[in-house]
């Protein structure tokens, strides 16, 4: 048995060790003259259960905590504070935002200023500046903007639902800036490759839903200790939800213009990021 903590002999572990045993953490509380000491077997995860021990002594709901067990024990808090979900809400909240501020696509002004680059109507045309002038003139901010833009009620709550199921999974398990990565990373390529392909008009973060959605898969498929436990045939629905988009079906359905180059390129940027993700480690 290994140690991982010491407490004072007044501390009351009872409920701790409860939960405990009620997943079947083998484990034993050894008493000193002066302290209590909590043994572990040495095939449990010590940093994890140390983590789950804070947890509790901050105030943490015990009732509220989920332990997932593979080759080791997994313990995963679930959400008992938007603080440990900050970045997914803020996410959220942006592209709530930025969507009440476009219209659902009906005001031109902040369109054009967030779109990927800045356009113009000229009767019945469009013109809109390079990719290349949009960089050199500093509006960096363009890169990302787009994931924010949403045309329809039904648009953004299809998103924000995959956003919220999968974004909070990589918060709670990696932290906010793994969440963030990922998304930047998927979202700045989903958005130039689309924009290479259709101009400047379009947004959505369904590039980078792909996004989350290809890392978390492929990191269940590799990783053995620590997983997000989404349901592998999630895949299978991305790949017939790709297939659908390129074949025009889902445009046939009054599903709108599909952004399929975004969703092609999340994807594969998602898949792209496991080894970066990899650096982040489980929290």
């Amino acid at each position: 048995m290994i140690p991982v903590l010491e407490v004072p002999l007044d501390e009351d572990l009872a409920p701790f060790t409860a939960l405990l045993w009620e997943h079947e953490v083998p484990h034993r509380v050894v008493e000193t003259e002066d302290r209590q000491i909590l043994l572990v077997s040495q095939s449990v995860n010590v940093d994890q259960v140390r983590t789950l021990y804070r947890f509790w002594r901050d105030g943490g709901d015990l009732a509220s905590v989920e332990i997932r067990t593979r080759r080791r024990p997994s313990i995963v808090p679930s959400v008992s504070s938007p603080l440990r979900v900050g970045m997914t809400l803020t996410l959220i909240g942006l592209s709530i935002l930025f969507t009440l501020l476009i219209g659902f696509g009906g005001s031109e002004q902040w369109m054009a200023y967030l779109t990927l680059t800045d356009f113009r109507i000229v009767g019945e045309g469009i013109r809109y500046d390079s990719l290349g002038a949009m960089l050199a003139s500093g509006q960096w901010w363009r890169l990302i903007t787009p994931i924010f833009l949403h045309f329809s009620v039904l648009h953004i709550l299809f998103n924000l639902l995959w956003v919220w199921v999968v974004g909070q999974r990589i918060e709670l398990l990696q932290g906010r800036w793994a969440l963030l990565g990922v998304v930047l990373f998927s979202g700045i390529a989903s958005n130039i490759a689309q924009y290479l392909i259709s101009g400047p008009m379009f947004g959505g973060m369904s590039g980078v839903v792909f996004g989350l959605l290809g890392y978390t898969w492929l990191w269940d498929r590799l990783e053995t200790r620590y997983r997000f436990n989404l349901p592998p045939a999630l895949m299978g629905l991305m790949v017939l939800w790709l297939a659908l988009g390129f074949t025009g079906v889902l445009e046939g359905l009054g599903l709108g213009a599909i952004a399929n180059t975004a969703h092609l390129v999340g994807l594969l940027a998602g898949l792209a990021w496991w080894p970066l993700g990899r650096l982040f480690g489980p929290r």
